[in-house]
């Protein structure tokens, strides 16, 4: 009976021992379960979050939708293992083989929770794939994007320093460049906070506005050269027309003493126009100057402008008063020679408006008619002056006659 009894309690002690290997193979395998599904939720998880920052977004909302549903269940598979886990001591020495056989079941059924779990796990993340990919791709954009981005403004800087170092201020040029310091430091928070598309966006208009202030900030010595280059040419060129305005008073009195007053009264405000040109170049060309030396360009080369076309204009007057001089000598010297001129030229169009026909085109024969008339009345104008004839009204309207002309002969040309 005792052998018999010992035999008993062996036979129990063996099926407890074996019940708890039981129990503990199956925590084994339910625990290697959990710790796979863990591993693929986190990777799941990464997928979801590229998708979110990097992803359409109706696609990416959709998307973190479905993962929070999942993990939800997720979650609720996981409390029952960790309840299963927490059931039973399977290290209890004094473990009840029915407990053992409970925790077994619980453990297994826990097992193919999780392992179905992990299993939609894969399917999401494979049904994810493509909208992932398009994700990845924009995500591979964002580095050397960013990368753009902070070289731009790197260079910015330096071609900016190197203008300061050339006594620029650049005032304008380092205020712009301030205003991207924000812009750098959202580009460094990253696209988990911005985004992908903002971000790619910001690395971009980062880039054009930091070149822009580079090239400008490059450009700056050579612009500041170029305008001290034309401040000193235009300083000679009003030394000039000091000089030249002395010839016009001069010029103004022969023509007043030997034309009469309808040849040189349109020349009578010249000199005072010539003078006043002057002053206010000088002024103007002290404001380019000031501009300059204040690194307000806009302001310097509209100043500039300016000095410029009242030089223009002053030239051109000064020299209409010596030019009408010259040609009033001549005219007054050797009226036939002008007379000759305007003939020449109204027989070249004759010619060519007869070439090929019995008669002319009355397009051209008329203005052509006009003009010979105009000539002669000009020529016997000129003769029945007397000693004071208007020189000036014949070298116009012999003017006008070559003039004709020449419209003549365009015409006839454009038309052949």
């Amino acid at each position: 009976m005792a052998g018999g009894g010992g035999g008993g309690w062996g036979g129990w002690g063996r099926r407890r021992d074996g019940a708890r290997a039981d129990a503990k193979a199956a925590r084994d395998a339910a625990q290697e379960a959990f710790y796979e599904l863990d591993s693929a939720q986190r990777d799941a998880l990464l997928a979801v979050e590229t998708v979110k920052s990097a992803g359409d977004p109706a696609s990416a909302r959709q998307v973190v939708a479905d993962f929070q549903d999942l993990s939800a269940r997720i979650d609720q598979v996981t409390v029952a293992y960790l309840t299963a886990l927490d059931a039973q001591d399977l290290d209890r020495a004094e473990l009840d083989p029915n407990a053992a056989w409970q925790a077994k079941q619980q453990l297994e059924q826990s097992r193919r929770e999780l392992d179905a779990k992990r299993t939609e796990l894969t399917t999401f993340v494979q049904r994810l794939q493509p909208v992932l990919e398009r994700a990845e791709a924009q995500l591979v954009r964002v580095t050397p994007a960013v990368e753009r981005a902070r070289q731009a403004l790197l260079g910015a800087t330096t071609a900016l320093e190197q203008a300061r170092s050339a006594g620029l201020r650049a005032d304008e040029l380092a205020a712009r460049l301030a205003e991207l310091a924000p812009e750098l430091t959202r580009l460094n928070q990253g696209v988990a906070q911005h985004g992908v598309p903002a971000t790619l966006q910001r690395a971009e208009d980062v880039s054009r506005r930091a070149e822009l202030i580079r090239s400008e900030a490059e450009q700056l010595p050579e612009r500041a050269k170029e305008i001290d280059h034309r401040v000193a040419s235009l300083r000679t060129r009003i030394q000039a027309l000091e000089t030249r305005s002395g010839t016009v008073e001069p010029a103004l009195s022969e023509l007043r003493r030997r034309f009469s007053a309808a040849c040189w009264q349109d020349l009578q405000q010249v000199p005072a126009q010539s003078a006043e040109a002057v002053r206010t170049a000088q002024v103007r060309l002290a404001d380019a100057v000031r501009a300059r030396d204040e690194q307000r360009w806009a302001d310097a080369t509209a100043a500039i402008g300016t000095v410029r076309t009242l030089l223009e204009t002053a030239e051109g007057s000064v020299t209409a008063v010596n030019e009408r001089l010259r040609q009033l000598n001549e005219v007054q010297h050797d009226p036939h020679r002008e007379i000759e001129r305007a003939r020449f030229a109204l027989r070249d169009a004759q010619r060519l408006a007869m070439s090929g026909r019995q008669t002319p085109d009355p397009r051209h024969a008329g203005p052509l008619d006009a003009a010979v008339g105009r000539l002669d009345r000009a020529v016997a104008g000129l003769e029945e002056a007397g000693r004071h004839p208007d020189y000036w009204h014949f070298l116009t309207e012999l003017a006008a006659v070559r003039e004709t002309a020449a419209e003549v002969v365009a015409m006839i040309r454009g038309t052949h």
